[in-house]
């Protein structure tokens, strides 16, 4: 009878124990595996959505669960460490009015370096 030869972790090369299917001695191996499949341009799409996350995080914070929309200054937007120059859409009302959106948050320039933040209401 032939013996097959023992599976070797796709990342290190130690034989694998265990499952039949499995690829990677552990996670640390499977993510090192994983990331270096990725191009080098991919940590500057994966830098700008976690700009994205954060920006969202820091309107959402602003904007009280009970609450459909707040004020906030650009000073404070910026010490939290919203960046402008990222938004994931933008909406026009039926006034002209230009929202930005950090996906389900947004805000609206207003007057005197003041934004109106908002949250995008569900539709089904």
């Amino acid at each position: 009878m032939h013996q097959q030869a023992p599976k070797l972790c796709l990342a290190c090369n130690k034989p694998l124990l265990g499952r039949t299917d499995k690829k990677f001695c552990n996670d640390y191996c499977r993510n090192a595996f994983n990331n270096q499949r990725k191009p080098a341009n991919n940590s500057y799409i994966r830098s700008i959505n976690n700009q994205l996350l954060k920006n969202r995080r820091i309107l959402e914070s602003l904007l009280p669960a009970t609450e459909e929309m707040s004020k906030a200054s650009k000073d404070k937007l910026t010490q939290l460490g919203f960046v402008f120059k990222y938004s994931t859409h933008s909406y026009v009302n039926k006034k002209g009015n230009v929202y930005f959106f950090c996906y389900d948050y947004g805000y609206l320039p207003l007057d005197n370096d003041v934004y109106l933040i908002v949250k995008r209401r569900e539709t089904n």
